[in-house]
């Protein structure tokens, strides 16, 4: 192998649970329509985990999928990331269960809380690694369960979330594929914006906090907007700069699946036609750190995104964080 290397993903997969909640079923739990949700976000159906079933659960399901689509075992992972803020428990690391239950055993593990930006933050680790020559085989997996923090009393909120996991394996690349540049950013003056204050040492659980309904979702949305669409914008052009790429050269661009008229400004922040934006949001909803892999995944097998292809990944979350990247499959 070459002193200069880079990576690149080799495999991709996802896990969706099977129960749905559609804009239909949301009418008959807050005052909301589908129409007013359609209009506004572009979305019609979100997935919700069973009774029972796991942030970890999903992220492994997504993890084997990966790895079949690599070539590659369990035993192979020389690293786990997990982007997620909702992890099956404080401590410790749902990357830790994710690797007990694939039986990684020769992996370390470790979560990212970067919220909707966890995967590019995750894709940006690996590549450092890799290219640092400290692991040949890293697992970069998003997955949420916001269906457990979603108030759904709160109209503006609970139409917004759903979940699901996204898994991508990141190698030392062989050639001219792989992962040109990733660039992350972060402003936490804004966290009240997009926040959940309860269960962390600011708000521990107690009665009072339960009664307040501080361990659910709080999101100021007009703001957040606001911020999404100038920081994805951003991003997109930096990384597109960085890489010395033009709109012309971007064969697709997956941003972070938070509401589609993000997703439309970003495209047209970075010049690239709406038949080379990908969006899935109306048949998943935001499923925060899980979209952009669920995305990425989906528009592989799709056949929609193919070899020599380059993609801008482009995600903005609580914190506020917000990342990019480049890859070339």
């Amino acid at each position: 192998m070459s002193e200069n290397i880079n990576s690149m993903i080799i495999g991709t997969g996802r896990a969706i649970p099977e129960k749905t909640l559609t804009n239909k079923d949301l009418e008959q739990i807050v005052d909301t329509s589908d129409e007013w949700i359609r209009t506004r976000t572009g979305m019609q159906v979100r997935h919700i985990v069973a009774d029972g079933e796991l942030t970890s659960d999903l992220c492994t399901r997504a993890a084997k999928e990966a790895l079949d689509d690599a070539g590659l075992g369990v035993m192979d992972i020389d690293m786990i990331i997990v982007g997620t803020i909702t992890g099956d428990m404080g401590f410790p690391s749902t990357a830790c269960f994710v690797q007990q239950k694939l039986g990684a055993e020769n992996a370390a593990a470790m979560d990212i809380h970067a919220a909707c930006s966890g995967f590019i933050y995750g894709l940006e680790i690996a590549d450092s690694l890799i290219v640092a020559k400290k692991a040949k085989t890293v697992l970069v997996i998003g997955g949420e369960t916001l269906s457990r923090i979603t108030d759904y009393t709160d109209r503006n909120t609970c139409v917004l979330f759903g979940d699901g996991a996204g898994a991508a394996v990141v190698v030392p690349s062989d050639g001219n594929r792989g992962i040109l540049g990733t660039f992350t950013k972060s402003d936490g003056r804004l966290y009240e914006l997009l926040y959940m204050p309860g269960m962390g040492t600011a708000h521990p659980p107690s009665h009072e906090t339960v009664d307040q309904r501080l361990h659910y979702i709080k999101m100021a949305g007009r703001e957040v907007f606001k911020a999404a669409v100038t920081a994805m914008g951003d991003a997109a052009e930096h990384i597109i700069e960085r890489c010395n790429l033009s709109s012309d050269d971007v064969d697709m661009v997956i941003s972070h699946q938070a509401n589609l008229r993000i997703i439309d400004a970003t495209g047209r922040r970075v010049k690239v036609p709406k038949s080379r934006v990908y969006v899935n949001v109306q048949n998943y909803g935001n499923t925060s750190a899980a979209s952009i892999p669920i995305a990425l995944d989906e528009a592989r097998r799709e056949g929609k995104l193919r070899d020599g292809q380059t993609v801008v990944l482009v995600a903005f979350g609580a914190g506020f964080t917000w990342g990019s990247a480049a890859v070339r499959f």
